[in-house]
């Protein structure tokens, strides 16, 4: 690992921090994200964290207190867009259809895509609009 990578990874902790210590578990190679998607028929939220404001300010709260209520995925993951890019780039071949959006958000089943939240519903929203798309998304999918 060369030292912008180092530093980059240092920098990034406490964002992937946020979703972990929440329950997600992170996918960082493009087979543990094969892995899971060929295997897991449960309903997940899949979360592509980024380094960027709207990640940390929006995506990444609403995705945490989505968790709240009582009906949620049995599943939660997250891939690193810029950082684990092999591992992102895959989780969106998962995505048909879907134009790449970080930060985004995703309800799958099965290996496939049932609701998508791209960065466009996440920017300039606030929080609560956000948790309430989560929430709909799961009183319809899980």
């Amino acid at each position: 690992m060369n030292a912008y990578e180092e530093y980059m990874r240092e920098i990034t902790q406490s964002m992937r921090d946020e979703l972990t210590k929440a329950g997600f578990e992170e996918l960082v190679t493009p087979e543990a994200v094969d892995q899971f998607m060929s295997t897991n028929e449960e309903t997940a939220l899949v979360v592509v964290n980024s380094v960027c404001g709207c990640a940390a300010g929006l995506a990444r709260p609403a995705a945490v207190q989505s968790l709240d209520g009582e009906q949620k995925p049995a599943k939660l993951v997250t891939v690193f867009a810029g950082q684990d890019r092999e591992a992102t780039a895959k989780m969106r071949e998962y995505f048909e259809g879907v134009e790449p959006s970080s930060p985004s958000m995703a309800i799958v089943k099965g290996g496939e895509l049932k609701h998508f939240i791209p960065r466009e519903q996440i920017e300039g929203h606030e929080v609560e609009d956000i948790v309430t798309q989560l929430t709909n998304a799961y009183s319809e999918f899980c």
